[in-house]
């Protein structure tokens, strides 16, 4: 038996690096990424560790340094032979077929300790014999097990690729099951997820709640004039029943995010419902200091955008299944529906009495998942847990 990790430096801000104590040598570490091509929850998680390990390298399948996020400029990415290939930056779910071989051929001989942060391939990586991988899974690869039939029924490719594809799938399922065997051990974002890999895993994690970016995000004083929804506009996110809810109810409602539900999403929705398509994380902290509150009503692993909304102090009326069990105190941060229906959000809307939530107290509970309180459990798991090495 061995440990992970050493003594803790301060390098930026308040998250402390990981470096060796003077007792053992230096751990040579790398960082593994699915890949780089958008902004969300997992790419915080990485840019937590990146700042944890500043010498580690991050491997990843793909690098597009014009959608990934501005924190990632600079940093040692090194990807995999599919980054080079035609239309790779833009179009590559078309490399699917090839990701499980791209992902066990990147190089990761000479490292202690491998962490990886994966949604779907990263976990299968190939570490060194010698070395520990601590895979921080956020959930188990969505289009191939939670969401599969919706994943097939969203695809907008010709009849030929819905007929091929579920056989491809099949195998890559059967890939991802014995990738999942690979990691020394399991971290997970939120309960929701840990029981998603024992089903389909079979194995347990631990969980240590994912990230958030509490203090650039100011709490609000007013009672607020719109109601907020937002992030990747994709089918199982349902933000179509939101938008429905309003346009019946005829009441303000802004979006933001971008994604192919968005046309759908226009055609349904009131005259005072506004898509605002991508905004900045400044301009994102305005929307939800200024708003009622924020609707979220999908199924999450987790919940990044709840919490930001709570850390404005705005209560969140949320579809009370997932991520949103262990985030929305119900009666103290905001409101669990009892059905995924526009219906029930409609009448949680009507019957929304703001005076009942104190947004100090909503603020508190959202610093609970800081930042600071993520890189804190990181740094106690990695240095005290014991692993089998």
């Amino acid at each position: 038996m061995r440990k992970i990790g050493g003594m803790e430096t301060p390098i930026q801000a308040t998250i402390p690096s990981m470096n060796a104590s003077a007792r053992r040598p230096a751990r040579r570490v790398a960082l593994v990424h699915d890949y780089l091509v958008q902004d969300g929850g997992a790419e915080r998680v990485l840019g937590v560790l990146q700042t944890m390990f500043p010498d580690a390298p991050t491997f990843v399948l793909i690098h597009d340094a014009g959608r990934s996020h501005a924190q990632f400029r600079g940093r040692d990415i090194r990807t995999s032979f599919l980054d080079r290939w035609p239309f790779a930056h833009r179009a590559y779910q078309w490399y699917l077929p090839l990701m499980p071989i791209a992902v066990e051929h990147l190089d990761l001989s000479g490292f202690d300790l491998v962490i990886s942060s994966s949604s779907s391939f990263a976990k299968g990586v190939i570490a060194a014999p010698d070395s520990i991988h601590v895979c921080y899974c956020h959930t188990p690869t969505r289009f191939l097990w939670q969401e599969r039939i919706g994943y097939l029924n969203d695809l907008p490719q010709p009849q030929i690729m819905r007929l091929l594809l579920p056989p491809l799938l099949h195998r890559l399922r059967q890939w991802d099951r014995l990738a999942a065997e690979r990691p020394d051990v399991m971290l997970t974002n939120s309960e929701t997820s840990r029981a998603r890999i024992r089903r389909y895993y079979g194995r347990e994690s631990h969980v240590i709640h994912p990230p958030v970016e509490i203090s650039s995000i100011p709490i609000g004083s007013g009672p607020g004039a719109y109601w907020l929804a937002g992030g990747r506009l994709v089918g199982y996110k349902r933000f179509d029943l939101v938008v429905k809810a309003f346009a019946k109810l005829n009441l303000p409602l802004k979006v933001f995010g971008i994604g192919p539900e968005l046309a759908k999403l226009r055609a349904i929705a009131g005259p005072k419902t506004a898509f605002l398509g991508h905004v900045d994380d400044a301009t994102k902290a305005t929307l939800y200091r200024d708003a009622i509150g924020y609707v979220s009503p999908q199924i999450e692993d987790f919940g990044i955008t709840i919490i930001e909304a709570m850390a404005a102090g705005r209560p969140v009326v949320t579809f009370g299944q997932g991520g949103a069990k262990e985030t929305v105190l119900p009666g103290v941060t905001g409101i669990h529906i009892e059905a995924q229906a526009w219906e029930d959000i409609g009448d949680a809307i009507i019957r929304f009495d703001a005076s009942r939530f104190d947004p100090k107290a909503i603020r508190a509970h959202a610093e609970t998942f800081s930042t600071e309180r993520f890189a804190a459990k990181m740094r106690e798991f990695l240095d005290l847990h014991a692993l089998a090495s």
